[in-house]
């Protein structure tokens, strides 16, 4: 049995995607130019430059907007209150290493177009995935989803824009303790899957480690005289029992994704799931080495401080 060859993506510094639009800092004035809503929530910061309060629910949601309308023509996006509201230029990012991933068997060349097909496991209410991948490269998307509301929340973003709505399918997955199995259909293929999985094990977890990051963000925000978060007024750090965690959390979910993947390796090229804890990989490695002829890429992520890791495998 072959073992896997497993590629570590070389160190890089703290940066996003060279392809990416949004290694710069954001041109808030020609943000709220373009969506004008965003207006009301920029002001000058104690650095003498334009930005908004990231602690506000309602300001990131209208930065999000604004960056989806401005850079990518995407209209009429929201989420649900309590729901993820997804940092744009970190979901790129997963985009654009996916385009790298396939450009390997193109000679190099990123495919672009209608022919790629990706499927997004767990779109969520934002399908952000889908509508940042067909926005970028043009490609065809299945949004798979347990959870009702999060389908059509996706279905009326697609439906106010054309484009996406003609390339973008939701599709949802009865079974919530399977992943590919009965959602991929027998005569189906599929380029690439993606998914940010669930990251905690439980409710418990997951409030656990908002309140470490609110305490935390209020410690620095302290540090430069800043008005601390009022978490009785909540703030941008939402998510829903499927967003944030699952039993087992995201190591028993990709498992099971590494496990079902074997079921259906003649139908899809590439498989990717996102790694929030580093430590979880190892495990990850050990379970696709038991895999025939499984080849396993390892790519770093970052944006700013937070560092992630896209764990990526084909048979």
């Amino acid at each position: 049995m072959a073992n896997p060859r497993v590629n570590l993506a070389m160190e890089r510094e703290n940066k996003l995607h060279p392809r990416n639009l949004h290694t710069q800092k954001y041109d808030f004035e020609a943000l709220a130019m373009a969506y004008p809503k965003l207006s009301a929530f920029v002001k000058m910061n104690q650095h003498e430059a334009l930005g908004i309060d990231y602690s506000d629910a309602n300001a990131v949601l209208c930065l999000n907007q604004a960056l989806l309308l401005h850079h990518y023509k995407v209209a009429d996006w929201s989420v649900p209150k309590g729901h993820l509201c997804p940092p744009i230029p970190g979901r790129a990012d997963y985009i654009h290493y996916i385009a790298d991933l396939l450009a390997e068997g193109d000679d190099s060349e990123v495919p672009v177009g209608t022919k790629v097909k990706g499927l997004d496991i767990g779109t969520g209410t934002s399908c952000i995935y889908p509508i940042l991948g067909n926005s970028i490269y043009g490609w065809k998307f299945v949004g798979s989803e347990i959870n009702p509301e999060a389908i059509n929340n996706a279905k009326m973003i697609l439906s106010s824009n054309p484009t996406l709505k003609k390339n973008i399918k939701t599709r949802f997955q009865k079974s919530s303790s399977h992943i590919f199995k009965d959602l991929i259909k027998p005569d189906e293929k599929f380029d690439f899957t993606m998914c940010n999985p669930p990251f905690y094990a439980s409710l418990e977890e997951a409030n656990d480690a908002s309140d470490r990051k609110v305490k935390n963000l209020n410690v620095n925000r302290e540090k430069k005289g800043s008005t601390p978060i009022n978490t009785e007024k909540g703030s941008n750090f939402g998510g829903v029992k499927a967003e944030l965690w699952c039993p087992g959390g995201e190591t028993a979910f990709i498992k099971k994704m590494i496990k079902e993947s074997a079921t259906v390796k003649d139908q899809c090229k590439w498989f990717t799931t996102l790694v929030s804890n580093k430590t979880h990989l190892i495990e990850f490695y050990q379970l696709l080495q038991n895999l025939k002829r499984a080849e396993v890429k390892t790519i770093e992520m970052s944006q700013g401080q937070k560092i992630s890791h896209l764990l990526a495998w084909r048979f």
